[in-house]
């Protein structure tokens, strides 16, 4: 039986934001006509890595970026290429085909600024064309505005680094947020009666400003619970590895080896050393009691 047929979304889809929503919508839509399957396909690591030998800072992972495209977008297949220094040498007509034929493409969707192949010359103008010659779909989105501004990575990365998780969210569609599988931690947070579950961001994320944050976590079964979540250092244990430690309101449960989404949604306090366990401890009950007026009578 033939392999069904993909629309698929082009680009490296940094923090899946409201402008790339353009994109993933557009491909919904034309895969609907055409009988196909939505698709995305992304990038393993940023293009600038070997285009530019620069180390750009990311706002998610790409299993992040997976998670978003199906649980917010409803894309059906998520494709994830390997980025290597090849792959910048390859001819972006090489590029294009390689993909029509590996994911049964019947189209494509790329935003304005999108290239690809050998000193970028696969430009969305050129990819158009190529595709009208070999009868495929082909979508070019223009940029989403918002206040005023064209909606970027860059741009929400500034907000991120700056704690603002609130304003983050509106340009990003969705809540910034981490997926991970829990870890095991130190354990300091049960014997304080808080227990936590241990996560980490991947290396070359972007870490937000270290302290504590209002949350939300979906747990395994889609269930949304409130949250706070602490990132940084621990430094009243004299840590020193970036953790993200999320006690979670009002729940008890193993959820070791779990695989769970943590949404920041709103920075609280810095994170700061205490004299010790007890300090900790009143300062974590006054933290949940932050969270619980933050969130107040909202859904999570």
């Amino acid at each position: 039986m033939n392999e069904r047929k993909t629309v698929i979304a082009l680009g490296f889809f940094d923090g899946l934001h409201r402008g790339h929503a353009a994109l993933l919508e557009r491909a919904k839509q034309r895969a609907a006509q055409l009988d196909a399957d939505s698709a995305i396909l992304t990038f393993d690591m940023h293009p600038d890595t070997f285009v530019k030998g620069a180390s750009v800072e990311l706002l998610n992972s790409a299993a992040d970026r997976g998670y978003i495209a199906r649980r917010f977008y409803g894309m059906e297949r998520i494709f994830c290429i390997h980025f290597a220094a090849d792959t910048v040498r390859l001819p972006w007509q090489d590029f294009m085909e390689n993909v029509r034929q590996t994911y049964a493409a019947a189209g494509f969707v790329v935003g304005h600024d999108f290239n690809c192949g050998w000193r970028g010359e696969g430009t969305a103008e050129k990819i158009a064309q190529w595709c009208a010659a070999r009868g495929l779909s082909c979508d070019v989105i223009p940029p989403v505005t918002l206040h005023g501004e064209i909606v970027s990575s860059s741009l929400i990365r500034e907000m991120l680094r700056e704690g603002d998780m609130p304003r983050a969210a509106e340009y990003l569609g969705h809540a910034h947020l981490l997926t991970d599988t829990v870890r095991t931690g130190f354990r300091i947070g049960r014997t304080m009666d808080y227990p936590t579950v241990n996560m980490r961001f991947e290396e070359g994320v972007l870490v937000p400003p270290h302290g504590v944050y209002v949350s939300r976590v979906r747990l395994p079964d889609g269930t949304a619970r409130g949250a706070v979540t602490n990132i940084g250092v621990r430094p009243t244990f004299d840590g020193a590895r970036v953790t993200v430690e999320t006690h979670i309101l009002d729940y008890s449960a193993d959820l070791y080896g779990a695989h769970l989404c943590v949404e920041l949604l709103a920075f609280r306090r810095p994170e700061r050393r205490f004299d010790g366990p007890d300090a900790l401890r009143a300062q974590i009950r006054q933290d949940a009691a932050d969270a619980r007026a933050y969130l107040g009578r909202e859904e999570v």
